[in-house]
């Protein structure tokens, strides 16, 4: 594996986090009522303040 591909990939996997960092941040600037009749997982958890979030950018998938 060339270091040109090394980069490439690691780019990739970036702008998919970044892409799902951001989508995540629309969802949840909807009230909680939008957000649980979209299905949004964490829309009960947000009172509890507990955060399932997308991760890590290196390697979450």
């Amino acid at each position: 594996m060339s270091i040109l591909s090394s980069i490439g990939r690691i780019a990739t996997e970036f702008n998919a986090a970044r892409a799902r960092y951001q989508t995540e941040r629309a969802i949840r600037s909807l009230p909680i009522e939008l957000q649980k009749d979209i299905g949004w997982p964490e829309a009960a958890d947000s009172k509890t303040g507990i955060r399932n979030g997308v991760g890590s950018w290196a390697g979450a998938k």
